[in-house]
């Protein structure tokens, strides 16, 4: 089969690679759309922190926010899942630690993530392996597109939950990207005031043309926030989110800069602010999914274009892509050529 292999940073070819078997307990899945993250582009550039801590190595073959329809299934496992549509789960924890038993398994020291972590390929091909534990049924509402969004989308909703969003609370969320974009949606369909900050032009606009208020950090509004949530890569914005937050408010953490970020904690405990970190998509999927099928959040204009596998280079190294729109997502469909 053909699948989009990164060889070493900024190398990356499409090769025919052995179609993978169901081994027990795995399903084997035909993959239909696959978005690229900046997970992916981290690890095109070489930049991603597990090829430096040995959880990762070249080469690899990424995509970890897929949807597909199961074609085989393994021993042990129920031969009613051949032929759903379904997405799944990043993290694959030990299933035997202290925290997988408690149902922890995206923190499982010991865990794979699908196209990240742990020698586990990704969905960049026409055919992905993966434990049937992994696997969230897709309702017939929930096409490709919105499959390959649950994962990204999970991030989101456990952001914007963590935030404790009432109607009527106005929230500010850093960073327009892909996930605040998500985060935003989430917060508002909440019934939360929803206010977005970031600094290039084409990024404030789209979230403007999404029904959001979207501004610089020199023109933000003197206002007061319920909520703050940082989903920026920016090392010097956890400690403004702090600064910005209400007393008594709550501060979600859910992008990771480069760098170490730095946060007065003296400051944290007298204006009595919450604050909590996010990691993975894992215990939001199942909501998630719920929520695209009922409609109340739709996410498919964020994705830019659709590409066939011949393309993912081209996304990963930030190349203009003919025809794309404004939104911050590209997404790879195995089946297309060009």
């Amino acid at each position: 089969m053909r699948a989009a292999v990164v060889t070493a940073p900024g190398e990356c070819s499409v090769r025919e690679v052995p179609a993978p078997r169901a081994a027990a307990g795995e399903v084997v899945v035909d993959v239909e759309r696959v978005g690229v993250c900046g997970t992916d582009v981290e690890f095109f550039t070489g930049e991603m922190a597990y090829l430096h801590e040995g959880h990762a190595r070249f080469p690899m073959r990424l995509g970890h926010e897929w949807a597909g329809v199961v074609r085989a299934v393994g021993d042990g496992v129920d031969p009613a899942w051949r032929d759903r549509r379904v997405m799944g789960d990043t993290m694959l924890g030990c299933r035997a630690c202290r925290r997988c038993l408690r149902g922890h398994q995206h923190v499982c020291a010991d865990r794979q993530e699908v196209g990240i972590r742990g020698g586990r390929p990704g969905a960049l091909a026409e055919q992905l392996a993966v434990p049937v534990t992994a696997l969230h049924e897709l309702p017939g509402t929930v096409d490709p597109a919105l499959g390959a969004l649950v994962e990204p989308g999970g991030n989101a909703l456990r952001a914007a939950r963590a935030a404790g969003l009432a109607p009527g609370d106005r929230v500010l969320i850093l960073g327009p990207g892909t996930i605040g974009l998500l985060t935003a949606m989430f917060a508002r369909a909440a019934g939360a005031e929803v206010h977005l900050m970031g600094h290039t032009p084409p990024s404030l606009a789209f979230a403007r043309s999404l029904g959001f208020t979207a501004s610089t950090e020199p023109d933000l509004p003197d206002v007061p926030f319920d909520a703050v949530i940082d989903a920026s890569n920016a090392a010097y914005l956890p400690a403004m989110a702090l600064d910005l937050v209400e007393p008594a408010g709550r501060v979600v953490y859910i992008g990771l800069a480069g760098s170490p970020s730095l946060i007065d904690t003296r400051r944290l405990a007298l204006k009595d602010v919450t604050a909590v970190g996010v990691l993975s998509a894992s215990p939001g999927l199942a909501a998630t999914i719920a929520a695209y099928a009922a409609g109340h959040v739709d996410p498919r204009p964020l994705v830019a274009a659709t590409v066939g596998l011949d393309r993912v280079g081209a996304v990963l190294a930030g190349a203009h892509i003919p025809g794309a729109g404004p939104g911050p997502k590209f997404h790879i469909d195995p089946r297309r050529a060009g």
